[in-house]
């Protein structure tokens, strides 16, 4: 069974491919390069070194999200562009577990953390026992929330991703339990965790047809905010227009 897997949820951009149990291949760049200029050319690349015909694979692992909205498009259009081209199903494999599964194996909880802005993050929490269980579903919180949130289990805590950093201070003044953050090697996305996951969905028969696969964002995007935003207000500034003629019209009619 060969697997590829595509990660484009944030800043960093991997692709791996996994063949039966091994990590035959990871590439990886967290550097400021848009996916659009990197995902096509890393596959390649990998591809080239390994002596790999895209033919050859099973199926293609995505990152479905969350992230960062125009990562997760990047990366879910290369997806199906692949899947169409080479008559392959998709893998969605949520960024979250996917990111969790850098951990596979520790007795702590995982809480892996992506920065959402305003002191919010993408988060979920985790724990291997006999199998991967999820233990928070994967959702957007305040980050004060997610320390209280973590508090209620009175368990260590591992937290990694791009959301600790930024609010490391947040949680050092408000967890209460045991926790500890990520050594960089497996702090961030990897393209091998979305593989490796993505591995175990296929066994499972968890697959999409590249038509049926859309990314995850767990929430609307900037754009989409703001218009609603401004729908909103425009609404609110005709309804205060209506009042104002009324008004008018009242005064002018007692008048």
């Amino acid at each position: 069974m060969k697997i590829l897997g595509i990660e484009s949820s944030s800043l960093v951009a991997s692709v791996a491919v996994v063949t039966d149990e091994v990590v035959t291949a990871e590439y990886t760049v967290n550097f400021k390069k848009t996916h659009s200029q990197t995902l096509l050319p890393m596959i390649d690349e990998v591809c080239r070194m390994i002596e790999l015909d895209l033919s050859e694979i099973d199926a293609i692992a995505v990152s479905g999200g969350p992230g960062s909205f125009t990562g997760l498009r990047i990366g879910s259009a290369t997806a199906k562009g692949l899947g169409l081209a080479l008559k392959k199903p998709l893998i969605h494999v949520p960024t979250l577990d996917a990111m969790a599964y850098n951990l596979y194996g520790t007795s702590a909880l995982i809480c892996p953390m992506m920065d959402a802005r305003r002191n919010q993050v993408y988060t979920g929490v985790y724990r291997f026992e006999q199998e991967f269980e999820t233990v928070m579903e994967p959702c957007m919180m305040d980050t004060r929330e997610l320390a209280r949130e973590l508090n209620k289990y009175g368990e260590r805590v591992i937290l990694l991703g791009d959301g600790v950093p930024v609010n490391a201070q947040i949680l050092k003044e408000n967890l209460e339990v045991p926790f500890s953050f990520a050594p960089a090697q497996c702090s961030r996305q990897r393209g091998a965790s979305v593989a490796v996951l993505g591995a175990v969905y296929f066994t499972e028969g968890k697959t999409e047809t590249a038509m049926e696969h859309k990314p995850d964002y767990l929430r609307k995007a900037q754009a989409e905010r703001e218009l609603e935003e401004a729908k909103r207000q425009g609404k609110v500034a005709e309804l205060a227009a209506g009042h104002s003629v009324g008004d008018g019209s009242q005064r002018e009619g007692k008048a």
